[in-house]
């Protein structure tokens, strides 16, 4: 077994290594016919240094970071190929490719940056922390309970957007000396502002359920996916009823790191096939689609991991419930919504239907989950969080300027210094750059 499973990683890695020597070569096309950004123009950026297989994380600040352009110019800073032929695909904002050190040098130069985002942990954001003269802000890719939100990497920010008072909570629980006061700054859900759009189907009767597990984790400790130990016996018996339309929504992590998830996911996906191949108008549907929004505003129950997922739908305030972990090692913090939130057992994702019958009548569980809408994100009145986000930016350009005015006569930052040891640097990268493919997933 030990043998198969090394010949399998081999083969991945020879098809991963080609493939990304296809985005290089492809990309490098692409970038030849694209005219150059216009100098000194933008003043946010966004870094990520992920592949495709992550692109999740930035689409979910896609809405919000278009209406923040509109007042300050924001741009894509994308470090791999692969990720970068797919954000030159869908991106709605601009993306420049800075694979190496000096690509990104020569950005930083050229334009008038005065705010980094980051969405993630990504080690690479050091690359580009080393600038001191202007701000960098962790924005995250979702809000959830999971222990990532608790790192102490948070420290190496500036400053750290987060949703409300459960995150700050979190925080405060963890992290030694820091200044919640100045660096930790609650804005709510700005993407709920936008969680809207088009149904690709025609409502009727049935009762809509999202099912949106997370994929399985790469430890024992980050063991929260559902799908091979609830999701199969769920959207069975939920296609089995005639009542429900199902939207199946999995992580696109699903089954890369256990066989078994795979073959779950497969049964699923499976199972929504045949049951629209029967009755055409149940609609159930498998949704792999790059927006996220309409599903969580239009479900009228969702079945979701402990995971982002949780708290997107929370922002919504309507009906939840959260799978819980088969693994005992699964870490949950039950000092937040997860301890009072509406579980489903694995024992009973078979009887869903009762279940759910069952949630629409409690009445109490509507006032909880009431509650911790607003324990999470504050004022969840459309609109209110963007106003909040705009408000934060708004303030940070101000200091930004401030600062730009008492450092002016300053020569410590000397751009000829700065770019001195590109060609070591660069030499080095490039001799890591295998490791780091590895480590994104390009």
């Amino acid at each position: 077994m030990g043998i198969q499973k090394d010949v399998r990683r081999a083969f991945k890695l020879v098809r991963d290594v080609s493939a990304s020597r296809k985005a290089q070569k492809l990309l490098t096309g692409r970038l030849a016919a694209l005219d150059t950004l216009p100098k000194n123009h933008f003043t946010i950026a966004v870094y990520f240094a992920d592949g495709p297989v992550n692109m999740y994380q930035l689409r979910q600040w896609y809405k919000p970071l278009v209406k923040l352009a509109e007042t300050w110019p924001v741009l894509v800073l994308s470090r791999t190929g692969g990720g970068t032929l797919r954000l030159m695909q869908e991106s709605p904002l601009p993306v420049t490719y800075v694979r190496r050190v000096s690509d990104l040098e020569h950005v930083i130069a050229e334009q008038n940056i005065r705010i980094v985002f980051y969405i993630n942990q990504n080690p690479r954001n050091f690359q580009m922390m080393r600038y001191g003269r202007m701000w960098h802000v962790f924005i995250n890719h979702g809000e959830s309970d999971k222990m990532y939100m608790v790192t102490n990497q948070f420290k190496a920010y500036d400053y750290s957007l987060v949703a409300g008072e459960a995150a700050l909570a979190r925080l405060n629980r963890v992290l030694w000396d820091y200044d919640f006061d100045k660096r930790a700054i609650s804005i709510g859900r700005p993407q709920a502002d936008h969680f809207s759009g088009p149904l690709p189907y025609t409502p009727d009767e049935r009762q809509v359920v999202l099912y949106a597990p997370t994929w399985e984790g790469d430890r024992p400790a980050a063991a929260y996916g559902s799908v091979a130990t609830h999701g199969v016996a769920l959207v069975t018996a939920l296609l089995g009823t005639g009542e429900h339309r199902v939207i199946y929504r999995p992580h696109p992590r699903s089954g890369v790191v256990d066989h078994e998830y795979a073959v779950a996911n497969k049964r699923i996906i499976a199972a929504l096939s045949a049951a629209n191949a029967r009755d055409p108008a149940a609609h159930h549907i498998f949704d792999t689609g790059p927006d996220l929004g309409w599903q969580l505003s239009a479900a009228d129950v969702a079945i979701v991991d402990i995971s982002a997922m949780v708290y997107d739908r929370l922002a919504a305030g309507k009906p939840l419930m959260i799978t819980r972990p088969v693994n005992p090692a699964a870490l949950i913090d039950t000092s937040g919504y997860l301890s009072d939130c509406e579980w489903l057992e694995a024992s009973d994702a078979s009887e869903i239907p009762r279940v759910l019958r069952a949630l629409a009548n409690n009445r109490t569980a509507s006032a909880r989950l009431d509650a911790w809408v607003h324990h999470y994100f504050g004022d969840t009145t459309p609109g209110s969080s963007t106003a909040r986000f705009h408000s934060v930016v708004d303030g940070l350009m101000h200091e930004w300027k401030r600062h730009a005015a008492i450092h002016a006569g300053d020569d410590v930052y000397d751009q000829s210094d700065a770019t001195r040891d590109l060609a070591d640097r660069d030499l080095a990268e490039r001799a890591s750059h295998e490791s780091e493919r590895r480590a994104t997933d390009d």
